[in-house]
């Protein structure tokens, strides 16, 4: 029998964690990786408190027994199937399943493009800290947005003294990459994967964007732009400077304390509701039954109010 945990509010959780090898199971009702290099007689087992953690990133190397992967989503933990370092995002579970009264509130904003225009017009606000220009359509606004990021990267190229001739990375030929696009690339998949667990803690549908469309992370992209050059973005390029022997790893640790430092996991949700309420429509009233017993804070969630 799995045990009964009660789901930690999304917002008191460590970030995110990595598992490169090893295999993921329960073991006397905790969950742990049994590293490659033990044994069926003397395992090495590593505990995971999973209950306190928000993603799992697994990489190439880890396996996840069906008890551990019952107990993630039982707790609200989201597991995610990433490629080496992080570069590409293969498939993610669900912890607790999405709301049908929000996936009918996102869909409507999504789809009338006068409601899409208002979302859209507030994540560029709190994105840049300043109104979007007037009169101008999602396409337009998507391109200042664009010309704004690319002269981001320019500046803190510059500002860590980093080589930096755009965002150029070949999923299919990691090493090929430079170093600071490795790091960037890196360093987007673990705010992704945040994001992502955030986005379905709250009961979205990732896929249902507004700047962002068309893709599986649409609405992830979308939200995570919104921390990415708080966070993300400037410790990558500052480890790029640095050019550890492992970069990649090196980018998950500065991630991991940008995400304390900036208490995003506490942010993310309430910021949702918060480009959504621009919509100006009445949010919904949640059934009794609304939401899965795996969701976190589902109480506060009723209440409450990119792409790289």
């Amino acid at each position: 029998m799995l045990p009964s945990l009660k789901p930690i509010p999304i917002k008191e959780r460590l970030s995110i964690v990595f598992v490169e090898k090893g295999e993921i199971d329960v073991v006397d009702g905790a969950f742990v990786v049994v590293d490659a290099q033990g044994t069926r007689v003397r395992p090495v087992l590593t505990h995971i408190p999973v209950g306190g953690v928000a993603c799992i990133m697994l990489e190439p190397g880890s396996r996840v027994s069906h008890r551990a992967a019952a107990l993630a989503a039982r707790v609200g933990t989201l597991l995610v199937w990433v490629g080496e370092a992080g570069v590409r995002l293969y498939s993610a579970g669900q912890p607790g399943g999405a709301r049908s009264d929000h996936l009918l509130y996102q869909a409507r904003l999504a789809l009338d493009e006068n409601l899409r225009l208002k979302v859209v017009r507030k994540m560029y606000a709190v994105r840049f800290g300043e109104e979007s220009p007037q009169r101008r359509s999602v396409e337009q606004l998507r391109g200042i947005e664009g010309a704004r990021v690319r002269s981001t990267y320019q500046l803190l190229a510059q500002k860590f003294g980093v080589k930096w001739s755009g965002r150029d990375y070949n999923p299919d030929n990691w090493d090929a990459a430079d170093i600071t696009n490795r790091c960037l690339s890196a360093a987007t998949a673990a705010l992704y994967g945040v994001t992502e667990a955030a986005v379905l803690a709250a009961g979205y549908a990732p896929a249902v964007g507004f700047i962002h469309t068309g893709k599986p992370l649409s609405f992830v992209y979308d939200i995570a732009d919104l921390y990415k050059f708080e966070t993300v973005v400037p410790a990558a390029f500052k480890i790029a400077a640095e050019a550890p022997p492992n970069p990649e790893r090196a980018v998950r640790l500065a991630c991991r304390d940008a995400f304390r430092q900036t208490r995003l996991l506490e942010r993310i949700i309430p910021d949702i509701e918060e480009v959504l309420a621009a919509g100006e429509i009445p949010r919904p009233q949640a059934s009794a039954d609304a939401v899965g017993p795996a969701i976190p804070n589902s109480q506060s969630i009723g209440d409450a109010g990119h792409r790289s």
